[in-house]
């Protein structure tokens, strides 16, 4: 199937009311780091599929499957040149069939990634577009004019540095790019491009895939009257990059972007059981998250970068995240990260001094497992994983080579996977990996904490575990927040059931038997107990004697 067939129109039964995804747990695969199956020191598809297990294992509810399709590989595959094939560094189509039949068989939903904002210059619609200005896909992507002293129409700034336009002799006019140059913009303005956008969405649903994860969406539409974004009030915060110094209110965000997304939503809801979840950033990145789930017609959820990009984790941040997202009619369904394959690995961001990584790593987990909303685990994080520094010889981050040193590699949490501590490579590949494997994850390896009931591996799974058999943990409401000093408490509510949960985000201990009268300890962390939680403990605690 070709991207730009119109979609098929025979009938498919309507979904019944589904929601195995509220409160879901997720678990994010980047495949290049993951499992090598074919020696050639990339992750691939195949090697997904042989590890499958370790994943259920956790007891999640589904994968995501960062992307895979056919990419010159500039921006590691966000740059596609083929929605509905796969990369032969990660396999074939077949082997992505047989991840979803093994994933399926064990209970796991599957979720890829859509890159709708952009695709490759590789890509036939840009090479169809750039051709002429009269063509079919003329105007697929978003062309425009120099000004008359040849400058680019616009002051936008791209998020990777320098302008957001590029000038194209074959066309004699300039494209759009968000990001790298080699991503030319799409212009979902256009019908003809959200058709052929939604003939990609319903390829993958014929294919088995049970969900979506949406990337950089608010990029998807710009301001057509080609407007100056005025300058960024002044601010302490370090610029590191063109693109800080702008509002940046006309090169993306546009109004009509969440008409797009009920697009996509009445397709896949023509399909039972599916989910969508939006990958949104920037200034207004709340505003947009909400927009984009409000009510029953749009996104199923949406995360944001509260936690990503937080150099510190604090009492009040996760409050102010939390009470962002209200249960209340028409109010979206948020989901959470704390690490993903754009962010510094959180232990190393958050780890306060005075306080061991590995018990601060049990702490985060028991936060995100009790957090309202999806949560989203990327791997590795199971097994408590530091962020790996890596010399700028053997940097790969287009970014980070843009923007060297004041933006930090992204590739210190794209390394590889350690699943045996004995082996070559961690036994990630039998090759030189594509980047190397931290020093310290050998120790941290899957084989080594698989055995160990006290591993950080263990401690996941019963979170999770717990999680997953707790209506108040899993869809419940949040109540009674409790914020003193480095204390944080809040309370998750269903019907029938109270607990509450409490954490010392910090290197002293905290007294709680203010808190903990009459609960029932279902986890303590880290040596806590009802008087006291010590440096990074933490304590759910049933309160059903109290209702």
């Amino acid at each position: 199937m070709t991207t730009n067939q119109p979609l098929v129109q025979d009938p498919i039964p309507a979904a019944s009311e589904t929601s195995w995804w509220k409160g879901a747990a997720i678990y994010q695969v980047y495949p290049r780091s993951f499992a090598d199956s074919n020696g050639d020191g990339i992750g691939d598809l195949a090697g997904i599929t042989a590890r499958l297990d370790h994943i259920a294992s956790l007891g999640v509810d589904a994968i995501w499957l960062s992307p895979f399709y056919p990419s010159p590989m500039d921006d590691f595959g966000y740059d596609i040149a083929d929605y509905c094939g796969v990369d032969p560094i990660f396999g074939t189509l077949a082997d992505f069939d047989a991840l979803v039949e093994k994933a399926h068989a064990l209970g796991l939903k599957v979720t890829t990634d859509l890159v709708f904002a952009h695709t490759s210059d590789q890509h036939q619609w840009f090479a169809e577009s750039r051709a002429g200005k009269h063509g079919d896909k003329a105007d697929w992507y978003v062309w425009a004019d120099a000004k008359p002293d040849g400058s680019p129409p616009t002051n936008w700034q791209s998020v990777f540095g320098g302008p957001a336009w590029t000038w194209d002799a074959r066309r004699g006019q300039y494209y759009l790019h968000n990001f790298l140059s080699t991503q030319p913009q799409l212009n979902v303005h256009n019908r003809a491009v959200q058709d052929a956008l939604l003939g990609v969405v319903q390829f993958w649903l014929d294919r088995g895939v049970d969900g979506f994860r949406i990337d950089a969406i608010n990029f998807s539409m710009h301001d057509p009257e080609l407007r100056d974004n005025p300058p960024a009030p002044p601010s302490n915060k370090v610029r590191t990059r063109p693109f800080d110094f702008q509002q940046k209110i006309y090169n993306q965000s546009h109004p009509d972007i969440p008409l797009f997304l009920e697009r996509i939503r009445a397709l896949t809801d023509r399909y039972p059981g599916r989910f969508t979840v939006a990958e949104v950033g920037g200034d207004d990145a709340l505003r947009e998250m909400k927009s984009f789930t409000e009510g029953e017609g749009r996104l199923n959820s949406a995360y944001g970068f509260n936690f990503l990009y937080a150099d510190r984790l604090t009492p009040k941040l996760v409050r102010e995240a939390a009470d962002a997202w209200p249960d209340t009619p028409g109010t979206g369904w948020p989901s959470w990260a704390f690490e993903n394959h754009d962010a510094p690995r959180a232990v190393s961001r958050w780890t306060p001094a005075g306080v061991a990584p590995q018990a601060y790593a049990r702490m985060k987990m028991a936060l995100l497992c009790a957090l309202r909303g999806n949560i989203i685990l990327y791997n590795g994080e199971e097994l408590g994983l530091d962020q790996v520094e890596i010399p700028f010889e053997l940097v790969k981050d287009p970014e980070a080579l843009k923007n060297w040193p004041l933006t930090l590699s992204r590739d210190g949490a794209r390394t590889p996977l350690p699943w045996a501590a004995g082996a070559a490579h961690a036994g990630f590949s039998d090759v030189e990996p594509w980047l190397p494997l931290g020093t310290t994850h050998a120790a941290l390896a899957v084989d080594r904490q698989d055995a160990d009931p006290h591993s950080m591996l263990a401690h996941t799974r019963r979170l999770i575990a717990l999680r997953a058999a707790s209506p108040a943990l899993r869809e419940g409401a949040n109540a009674r927040w409790v914020i003193e000093g480095d204390l944080l408490g809040f309370d998750r509510v269903a019907e029938g059931q109270h607990i509450r949960c409490l954490f010392n985000f910090g290197a002293a201990p905290v007294d709680v038997a203010a808190h903990t009268a009459g609960g029932a300890t279902l986890l303590a962390v880290n040596g806590a107990d009802a008087r006291q939680l010590p440096p990074a403990g933490a304590l759910w605690l049933d309160m059903k004697e109290t209702n």
